[in-house]
């Protein structure tokens, strides 16, 4: 379940492009529109990685597909540790003798 938002998208939506428009400090239109200032700071980095100008940052899609790679990692690491278990499950069950 995920946290409700602080502020509405719109707020930060106005405040991300004000920053960028106008090239006044962030912290100035932060304080401006009542937000936080690195809550507009965060967004402001990824607007501008998001527009290929910053290529230090990923992008957002690229934050998404990390996200989902890391997800199917997990998940494929799981499975594989539930196969390695029950292969050592059905190899004592098969060849109770055999020593390990």
């Amino acid at each position: 379940m995920s946290r409700s938002r602080k502020y509405p998208e719109e707020l930060l939506e106005r405040g991300v492009r004000l920053a960028l428009e106008s090239g006044r400090p962030i912290a100035q239109v932060a304080a401006d529109l009542g937000i936080h200032p690195e809550t507009l700071r965060k967004r402001v980095r990824q607007a501008e990685a998001d527009a290929g100008l910053r290529p230090d940052l990923p992008t957002s899609e690229e934050r998404e597909e990390i996200k989902r790679l890391r997800q199917e990692n997990f998940e494929l690491r799981r499975a594989n540790e539930i196969l390695k278990s029950a292969s050592v499950f059905f190899a004592k069950e098969l060849d109770p003798d055999r020593p390990r």
